[in-house]
């Protein structure tokens, strides 16, 4: 009786410590152990912090799929993680749809790397959302998929696939990904020759979060803004956008020995989005900054930073001419719900556009007054300087040459490297918040 007693009590103490050392406060779903094809998927008992290793807004409705969603076919993400870990987990959304989304299979594996749909079959896991294959996410809603163990190499391209045997109506979608994703008919879910992922899309669709248990980073700093921070011009298939390149020289000059703050970068840029006006339909398709900013910035995976560089849209989209005050005012609203959150902001100059259809000497005038207002610091915690580092020096109205992918708006992939270049890392773990 007394050897059966300390067996039990022993039994209860390692259970606990499993529950302890897997829980860090983030929602999710039930730790689950499934063993699809190699070894154990639960999550383990490790050390770390869960952060955020790529994420993306959710953009609006896919045109066409208003009937059927993606009904008999498997959805196959090609996501880049930035940072590594020992474990993952997933999020997905349905903000969209008119009806519930039905999913009765998911799985995550490692890319072969090769730019295809294969996956690399010793790392592919079946995902569950409270302990269950199937998950059902209400209209306007998102799940999160219990946590899977799985080792997450830092700067590698991760699968994400799912499957809906059912009609959802509008697939959630974000359309200017920079990543070409895959489509296969009927469950193929496990798949990992590729071979049956002969449709590819732009898109990513339903998925908007990769977290991993990290022992890399101990934070997550979300890049929000627009087309700018999305990349919209940059090279696909090559994560040349700022906050990818932002990645990788925070963890090089962490290897060096620089003593920085151990953050990962995740991008909540969404091309076109303005910081006031939000887009058409109900919910509004690129919703606006200001409506979108505690789903894709506050709610984050234990974000402790947010970059913001928004507003440009909002001077040149405006059918009449903008109120400067009115977008320094909004953000400055921005920064208020971050301060009450704990969290520092980093805020972005906006660069030039002359040469871009609706550029005008008065729209560069409310610009150049953003800049001011940004500049005196009285709006973010830190200023990164965009505007100075691309701006053509014989004309700072237009971007520089070598920076311009050719719009006169957005720029090249040296552009992007330039703007990451820019960014002072120390402004990152400065203390104290501006005095709005």
């Amino acid at each position: 009786m007394a050897a059966a007693l300390a067996a039990l009590v022993l039994a209860l103490s390692a259970a606990l410590y499993v529950t302890v050392a897997a829980d860090d406060g983030t929602p999710r779903g039930t730790i689950a152990d499934n063993r699809p094809h190699h070894g154990s998927s639960a999550a383990p008992v490790s050390t770390g912090s869960w952060v955020g290793s790529w994420a993306t807004a959710p953009v609006g409705g896919e045109p066409g799929t208003e009937a059927d969603g993606m009904a008999g076919r498997s959805v196959r993400n090609v996501v880049h993680a930035g940072i590594g870990g020992t474990s993952a987990r997933i999020t997905l959304s349905n903000l969209y749809g008119q009806s519930p989304l039905t999913i009765t299979h998911a799985s995550l594996a490692l890319s072969t790397g090769d730019g295809t749909a294969a996956a690399d079959s010793d790392t592919m896991r079946r995902l569950t959302f409270d302990g269950s294959p199937r998950a059902v996410i209400p209209a306007g809603r998102l799940i999160v998929s219990d946590a899977v163990r799985v080792v997450i190499p830092r700067d590698s391209d991760i699968l994400v696939t799912t499957y809906s045997p059912t009609p959802s109506g509008p697939v959630t979608y974000h359309p200017r990904a920079r990543q070409i994703s895959y489509v296969a008919v009927g469950d193929r879910t496990e798949d990992a020759t590729g071979i049956p992922y002969t449709q590819q899309t732009p898109y990513w669709r339903y998925l908007t979060a990769l977290d991993v248990l990290s022992n890399e980073a101990d934070g997550t700093v979300v890049a929000f803004g627009d087309s700018l921070t999305d990349g919209v011009t940059s090279t696909v298939g090559a994560n040349h956008r700022w906050p990818d390149i932002l990645t990788g020289r925070l963890r090089t000059a962490l290897a060096s020995g620089r003593q920085l703050p151990r953050y990962s970068v995740v991008n909540e840029g969404i091309s076109g989005n303005q910081l006031l006006t939000d887009g058409l339909g109900r919910p509004p398709e690129s919703q606006s900054g200001l409506d979108r900013f505690g789903r894709d910035a506050l709610s984050r995976t234990n974000v402790e930073v947010v970059v913001i560089d928004l507003g440009i849209n909002d001077i040149l989209r405006n059918p009449g001419l903008a109120d400067p005050d009115r977008i320094t005012g909004g953000l400055r609203t921005l920064v208020r719900q971050a301060h009450a959150h704990g969290l520092r902001v980093v805020g972005a100059t906006l660069m030039p556009f002359e040469g871009r259809r609706g550029w005008s000497p008065a729209r560069e005038a409310v610009r150049r007054q953003v800049n001011a207002e940004i500049r005196d610091g009285g709006v973010f915690d830190a200023v990164v300087d965009f505007d100075q580092a691309l701006r053509d020096p014989y004309d700072p109205r237009r971007l520089r040459p070598e920076y311009d992918s050719g719009d006169h708006l957005h720029p090249s992939d040296s552009g992007f490297a330039k703007m990451a270049e820019t960014f002072d890392l120390r402004v990152l773990a400065g203390a104290g918040q501006a005095q709005l």
